[in-house]
């Protein structure tokens, strides 16, 4: 998945626990790590936006250089894995593939005035279960695709090595 083409990200119409996502391409090129990982997880819920955010920073990671990776990059995607349970990673229970779930059909609409009527809705546009339980689904893929790319930061990067460590050893529990 890390070697896919990045699509087009509608942000503006994906949500994260605090509303639209439209802040994040600018928080991912400056590196705002605690700031994204406050809108991609939140008390154990994943978001639209988590998987795509996901894709942007694990690709990125594997070009890094492992000294430059920081603690707070790395604290983000532990904070995803720990969201993560087995009873998220049945693929017949999720949206296939994971750019179907960019379709209208999943967003919400381009004008926030509909928010408010679309948060009091029995089940948000794109919180149906086979849509949310993706949104944890793809982010384990992803995490599991990076592994060897975050095992070799543990080689380099003495700060992050203990948070390295344990999302390494939660990662392999899961793919048990």
């Amino acid at each position: 998945m890390l070697d896919q083409q990045i699509p087009d990200i509608p942000w503006q119409q994906l949500t994260t626990p605090y509303g639209r996502g439209a802040a994040i391409p600018q928080l991912i090129e400056e590196e705002h790590y605690r700031q994204l990982a406050e809108l991609i997880e939140h008390q154990g819920t994943l978001w639209q936006v988590t998987p795509w955010v996901m894709l942007i920073l694990l690709k990125k990671l594997g070009s890094q250089d492992k000294e430059d990776v920081s603690l707070q990059e790395i604290e983000l995607y532990l904070a995803v894995a720990q969201a993560i349970t087995v009873d998220y990673l049945e693929p017949t229970q999720t949206v296939q593939p994971m750019q179907k779930l960019l379709d209208r059909n999943y967003l919400w609409t381009e004008n926030e005035e509909d928010d408010d009527q679309e948060r009091e809705r029995e089940t948000p546009t794109g919180y149906e279960q086979t849509a949310f339980l993706s949104y944890y689904y793809f982010s384990y893929l992803l995490l599991q695709e990076a592994i060897p790319s975050l095992t070799a930061i543990t080689l380099h990067n003495n700060e992050a090595a203990d948070r390295l460590a344990e999302l390494l050893r939660l990662l392999e529990h899961l793919n048990k």
